[in-house]
Protein backbone atom coordinates (compact mmCIF):
# COMPACT_ATOMS: atom_id res chain seq x y z
CA UNK A 1 0.00 0.00 0.00
CA UNK A 2 2.86 2.41 0.83
CA UNK A 3 4.47 1.79 -2.56
CA UNK A 4 1.15 2.08 -4.42
CA UNK A 5 0.24 5.40 -2.79
CA UNK A 6 3.74 6.78 -3.32
CA UNK A 7 3.71 5.82 -7.03
CA UNK A 8 0.29 7.37 -7.55
CA UNK A 9 1.33 10.63 -5.91
CA UNK A 10 4.95 11.15 -6.99
CA UNK A 11 5.00 9.33 -10.34
CA UNK A 12 1.36 9.54 -11.37
CA UNK A 13 1.11 13.15 -10.17
CA UNK A 14 -2.25 12.54 -8.46
CA UNK A 15 -3.33 14.68 -5.53
CA UNK A 16 -4.02 13.17 -2.13
CA UNK A 17 -7.74 13.81 -2.64
CA UNK A 18 -7.73 11.95 -5.97
CA UNK A 19 -5.85 8.99 -4.49
CA UNK A 20 -8.22 8.85 -1.53
CA UNK A 21 -11.22 8.69 -3.87
CA UNK A 22 -9.68 5.96 -6.02
CA UNK A 23 -8.70 3.79 -3.05
CA UNK A 24 -11.72 4.51 -0.90
CA UNK A 25 -9.64 5.97 1.93
CA UNK A 26 -9.61 9.30 3.73
CA UNK A 27 -7.19 12.05 2.69
CA UNK A 28 -5.79 11.95 6.25
CA UNK A 29 -4.90 8.27 5.75
CA UNK A 30 -3.23 9.02 2.41
CA UNK A 31 -1.22 11.80 4.05
CA UNK A 32 -0.05 9.44 6.81
CA UNK A 33 0.89 6.76 4.24
CA UNK A 34 2.98 9.26 2.24
CA UNK A 35 4.76 10.42 5.41
CA UNK A 36 5.49 6.80 6.33
CA UNK A 37 6.76 6.07 2.79
CA UNK A 38 9.27 8.88 3.18
CA UNK A 39 10.25 7.76 6.67
CA UNK A 40 10.89 4.17 5.52
CA UNK A 41 12.94 5.22 2.48
CA UNK A 42 10.41 4.15 -0.14
CA UNK A 43 10.35 7.78 -1.23
CA UNK A 44 13.50 9.90 -1.25
CA UNK A 45 13.24 13.61 -1.89
CA UNK A 46 16.34 15.41 -3.08
CA UNK A 47 16.82 19.12 -3.57
CA UNK A 48 19.59 19.61 -6.13
CA UNK A 49 21.90 22.57 -6.22
CA UNK A 50 21.25 24.72 -9.27
CA UNK A 51 24.22 26.41 -10.92
CA UNK A 52 24.39 29.05 -13.61
CA UNK A 53 26.49 27.95 -16.64
CA UNK A 54 29.59 29.82 -15.43
CA UNK A 55 29.20 28.35 -11.95
CA UNK A 56 28.81 24.89 -13.46
CA UNK A 57 32.06 25.40 -15.33
CA UNK A 58 33.94 26.54 -12.24
CA UNK A 59 32.64 23.63 -10.17
CA UNK A 60 33.45 21.06 -12.86
CA UNK A 61 36.95 22.45 -13.44
CA UNK A 62 37.65 22.10 -9.71
CA UNK A 63 36.29 18.57 -9.43
CA UNK A 64 37.82 17.27 -12.67
CA UNK A 65 41.19 18.93 -12.16
CA UNK A 66 40.96 20.84 -15.44
CA UNK A 67 42.40 24.28 -16.12
CA UNK A 68 39.12 25.54 -17.55
CA UNK A 69 35.58 24.37 -18.29
CA UNK A 70 33.10 26.34 -20.39
CA UNK A 71 29.40 25.42 -20.25
CA UNK A 72 26.85 26.65 -22.79
CA UNK A 73 23.09 26.75 -22.31
CA UNK A 74 21.67 25.67 -25.66
CA UNK A 75 18.87 23.45 -26.96
CA UNK A 76 19.84 19.88 -27.77
CA UNK A 77 19.44 20.49 -31.51
CA UNK A 78 21.83 23.45 -31.41
CA UNK A 79 24.32 22.29 -28.78
CA UNK A 80 27.19 21.38 -31.12
CA UNK A 81 27.48 24.69 -33.03
CA UNK A 82 26.98 26.55 -29.71
CA UNK A 83 30.36 25.18 -28.58
CA UNK A 84 32.11 27.30 -31.22
CA UNK A 85 31.85 30.62 -29.32
CA UNK A 86 33.57 29.41 -26.11
CA UNK A 87 36.10 27.52 -28.24
CA UNK A 88 36.96 30.75 -30.05
CA UNK A 89 37.41 32.48 -26.69
CA UNK A 90 39.75 29.76 -25.44
CA UNK A 91 41.83 29.78 -28.61
CA UNK A 92 41.99 33.59 -28.63
CA UNK A 93 43.21 33.53 -25.01
CA UNK A 94 45.93 31.05 -26.04
CA UNK A 95 47.37 33.86 -28.20
CA UNK A 96 48.68 31.58 -30.95
CA UNK A 97 51.19 33.33 -33.21
CA UNK A 98 52.54 32.53 -36.69
CA UNK A 99 54.51 29.32 -36.47
CA UNK A 100 52.62 28.00 -33.44
CA UNK A 101 51.03 24.58 -33.87
CA UNK A 102 47.30 23.87 -33.59
CA UNK A 103 46.28 20.23 -33.78
CA UNK A 104 42.73 19.46 -34.91
CA UNK A 105 40.91 16.22 -34.12
CA UNK A 106 38.01 14.75 -36.06
CA UNK A 107 34.38 13.79 -35.51
CA UNK A 108 30.91 15.31 -35.77
CA UNK A 109 31.52 17.79 -32.94
CA UNK A 110 34.76 19.07 -34.48
CA UNK A 111 33.03 19.41 -37.83
CA UNK A 112 30.21 21.45 -36.28
CA UNK A 113 32.48 23.95 -34.51
CA UNK A 114 34.63 24.49 -37.60
CA UNK A 115 31.49 25.10 -39.62
CA UNK A 116 30.24 27.56 -36.98
CA UNK A 117 33.50 29.51 -37.08
CA UNK A 118 37.01 29.68 -35.60
CA UNK A 119 38.91 32.85 -34.63
CA UNK A 120 41.51 34.33 -37.02
CA UNK A 121 45.00 33.03 -36.24
CA UNK A 122 47.03 33.88 -39.35
CA UNK A 123 50.21 31.94 -39.91
CA UNK A 124 49.59 29.13 -37.43
CA UNK A 125 50.44 25.59 -38.49
CA UNK A 126 47.34 23.38 -38.47
CA UNK A 127 48.03 19.66 -38.29
CA UNK A 128 45.61 16.75 -38.20
CA UNK A 129 45.61 14.33 -35.28
CA UNK A 130 45.83 11.07 -37.25
CA UNK A 131 46.56 9.60 -40.60
CA UNK A 132 43.68 8.86 -42.94
CA UNK A 133 40.83 6.49 -42.10
CA UNK A 134 39.04 4.05 -44.39
CA UNK A 135 35.55 5.14 -43.31
CA UNK A 136 33.77 7.17 -45.99
CA UNK A 137 31.74 9.45 -43.69
CA UNK A 138 32.80 13.10 -43.69
CA UNK A 139 33.46 13.25 -39.95
CA UNK A 140 36.28 10.67 -40.30
CA UNK A 141 38.33 12.70 -42.80
CA UNK A 142 41.15 13.99 -40.59
CA UNK A 143 43.11 15.76 -43.34
CA UNK A 144 39.96 17.55 -44.47
CA UNK A 145 39.49 18.91 -40.94
CA UNK A 146 43.02 20.27 -41.02
CA UNK A 147 42.32 21.98 -44.35
CA UNK A 148 39.00 23.46 -43.19
CA UNK A 149 40.43 24.71 -39.89
CA UNK A 150 43.38 26.31 -41.67
CA UNK A 151 41.04 27.99 -44.12
CA UNK A 152 38.89 29.34 -41.26
CA UNK A 153 41.81 30.65 -39.20
CA UNK A 154 44.16 31.81 -41.95
CA UNK A 155 46.64 29.11 -40.98
CA UNK A 156 48.75 26.70 -42.98
CA UNK A 157 47.44 23.10 -43.20
CA UNK A 158 49.73 20.11 -42.77
CA UNK A 159 48.44 16.77 -44.01
CA UNK A 160 49.40 13.20 -43.16
CA UNK A 161 49.30 11.07 -46.30
CA UNK A 162 49.32 7.71 -44.54
CA UNK A 163 46.71 5.42 -42.96
CA UNK A 164 46.10 5.96 -39.29
CA UNK A 165 46.54 2.25 -38.55
CA UNK A 166 48.79 0.60 -41.15
CA UNK A 167 49.84 -3.03 -41.10
CA UNK A 168 52.62 -3.56 -38.57
CA UNK A 169 55.19 -4.29 -41.28
CA UNK A 170 54.26 -1.10 -43.18
CA UNK A 171 54.42 1.31 -40.22
CA UNK A 172 58.11 2.16 -40.58
CA UNK A 173 57.72 2.53 -44.35
CA UNK A 174 55.08 5.25 -43.98
CA UNK A 175 56.93 7.02 -41.16
CA UNK A 176 60.08 7.16 -43.33
CA UNK A 177 58.30 9.32 -45.93
CA UNK A 178 59.58 12.90 -45.71
CA UNK A 179 56.15 14.54 -45.98
CA UNK A 180 54.76 12.30 -43.23
CA UNK A 181 57.82 12.98 -41.07
CA UNK A 182 57.33 16.74 -41.44
CA UNK A 183 53.71 16.64 -40.29
CA UNK A 184 54.16 14.00 -37.59
CA UNK A 185 57.08 16.00 -36.20
CA UNK A 186 54.68 18.84 -35.40
CA UNK A 187 53.04 16.66 -32.73
CA UNK A 188 56.11 17.14 -30.55
CA UNK A 189 55.55 20.89 -30.40
CA UNK A 190 51.77 21.34 -30.25
CA UNK A 191 50.76 24.63 -28.63
CA UNK A 192 47.01 23.94 -28.58
CA UNK A 193 44.76 21.07 -29.62
CA UNK A 194 41.03 20.67 -30.18
CA UNK A 195 39.69 17.12 -29.88
CA UNK A 196 36.39 15.33 -29.60
CA UNK A 197 35.74 12.91 -26.75
CA UNK A 198 34.28 9.65 -28.01
CA UNK A 199 31.45 7.83 -26.25
CA UNK A 200 31.79 4.43 -24.53
CA UNK A 201 32.86 1.74 -26.97
CA UNK A 202 29.83 -0.39 -26.17
CA UNK A 203 27.54 2.40 -27.37
CA UNK A 204 29.57 3.10 -30.48
CA UNK A 205 29.95 -0.56 -31.44
CA UNK A 206 27.80 -2.93 -29.35
CA UNK A 207 29.91 -5.83 -28.09
CA UNK A 208 28.25 -9.20 -28.63
CA UNK A 209 29.02 -12.62 -27.22
CA UNK A 210 31.04 -13.37 -30.35
CA UNK A 211 33.24 -10.30 -29.95
CA UNK A 212 36.75 -10.23 -31.37
CA UNK A 213 39.71 -9.99 -29.00
CA UNK A 214 39.99 -6.24 -29.68
CA UNK A 215 36.30 -5.69 -29.00
CA UNK A 216 36.55 -7.72 -25.79
CA UNK A 217 39.45 -5.55 -24.58
CA UNK A 218 37.64 -2.34 -25.48
CA UNK A 219 34.31 -3.41 -23.97
CA UNK A 220 35.35 -1.64 -20.76
CA UNK A 221 36.36 1.55 -22.58
CA UNK A 222 34.52 4.58 -21.22
CA UNK A 223 35.52 6.55 -24.32
CA UNK A 224 38.45 7.65 -26.41
CA UNK A 225 40.44 10.68 -27.50
CA UNK A 226 42.03 10.18 -30.94
CA UNK A 227 41.51 6.42 -30.58
CA UNK A 228 43.36 6.29 -27.27
CA UNK A 229 40.78 4.29 -25.32
CA UNK A 230 40.52 4.62 -21.54
CA UNK A 231 38.48 3.41 -18.60
CA UNK A 232 36.29 5.65 -16.47
CA UNK A 233 39.11 5.98 -13.93
CA UNK A 234 41.55 7.15 -16.62
CA UNK A 235 43.58 4.03 -17.38
CA UNK A 236 44.70 3.82 -21.03
CA UNK A 237 43.67 0.45 -22.48
CA UNK A 238 46.26 -1.63 -24.29
CA UNK A 239 44.65 -2.75 -27.54
CA UNK A 240 46.53 -3.88 -30.66
CA UNK A 241 46.56 -0.39 -32.20
CA UNK A 242 47.81 1.47 -29.13
CA UNK A 243 51.45 2.33 -29.76
CA UNK A 244 51.46 1.71 -33.51
CA UNK A 245 48.86 4.16 -34.77
CA UNK A 246 50.01 7.03 -36.94
CA UNK A 247 48.35 9.41 -34.53
CA UNK A 248 49.33 11.87 -31.86
CA UNK A 249 50.31 9.82 -28.80
CA UNK A 250 48.87 9.98 -25.30
CA UNK A 251 52.29 11.19 -24.15
CA UNK A 252 52.25 14.05 -26.66
CA UNK A 253 48.73 15.06 -25.63
CA UNK A 254 49.74 15.08 -21.97
CA UNK A 255 52.71 17.29 -22.80
CA UNK A 256 50.50 19.90 -24.52
CA UNK A 257 49.57 22.89 -22.36
CA UNK A 258 46.11 23.34 -23.88
CA UNK A 259 44.06 20.37 -25.09
CA UNK A 260 40.41 21.39 -25.42
CA UNK A 261 37.97 18.50 -25.28
CA UNK A 262 34.51 18.95 -26.83
CA UNK A 263 31.65 16.68 -25.80
CA UNK A 264 27.87 16.87 -25.49
CA UNK A 265 25.38 14.27 -24.29
CA UNK A 266 24.58 12.52 -21.02
CA UNK A 267 25.88 9.23 -22.46
CA UNK A 268 29.32 10.86 -22.63
CA UNK A 269 29.54 11.58 -18.89
CA UNK A 270 31.81 8.56 -18.21
CA UNK A 271 33.82 9.43 -21.33
CA UNK A 272 34.51 12.95 -20.08
CA UNK A 273 35.41 11.66 -16.62
CA UNK A 274 37.85 9.17 -18.13
CA UNK A 275 39.43 11.71 -20.50
CA UNK A 276 40.04 14.16 -17.66
CA UNK A 277 41.44 11.47 -15.36
CA UNK A 278 43.66 10.12 -18.14
CA UNK A 279 44.96 13.70 -18.53
CA UNK A 280 44.28 13.62 -22.26
CA UNK A 281 42.47 16.97 -22.04
CA UNK A 282 43.25 20.07 -20.00
CA UNK A 283 40.04 21.98 -20.76
CA UNK A 284 36.45 21.09 -21.56
CA UNK A 285 33.55 22.67 -23.44
CA UNK A 286 30.10 21.12 -22.98
CA UNK A 287 26.44 22.03 -22.44
CA UNK A 288 24.40 22.47 -19.26
CA UNK A 289 22.67 19.07 -19.42
CA UNK A 290 25.95 17.21 -19.77
CA UNK A 291 27.58 19.35 -17.06
CA UNK A 292 24.76 18.62 -14.60
CA UNK A 293 24.98 14.90 -15.44
CA UNK A 294 28.72 15.02 -14.71
CA UNK A 295 28.17 16.64 -11.32
CA UNK A 296 25.54 14.00 -10.50
CA UNK A 297 27.98 11.23 -11.51
CA UNK A 298 30.72 12.74 -9.35
CA UNK A 299 28.35 13.07 -6.40
CA UNK A 300 27.37 9.38 -6.70
CA UNK A 301 31.04 8.42 -6.60
CA UNK A 302 31.27 10.22 -3.26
Amino acid sequence: MLHTVAKMHYTGDLSQVQIAKQLGLSTATISRLLQRARAEGIVRIEVRDVFAPDELGTELARKLGLARVEVVDAPVSGALPALAAPLSRMLAAADLRPGNVLMIGWGRTISAVIEAGLPPMPGILVVSSTGGMQQHAQHFQSNEFSRRAAEATGGVPHFIHAPYLPDAEALDFFLADSSVQESVGLWDRIDAAVVGIGQPYGLERPVSAGATLVEAVLAEAAGDVVRHYFTRDGQILDWHGEGRMIAVSARQLRATRLVIGLAVGEAKAPSILGAARAKLVTALITDTRTAECLLDALAQEG
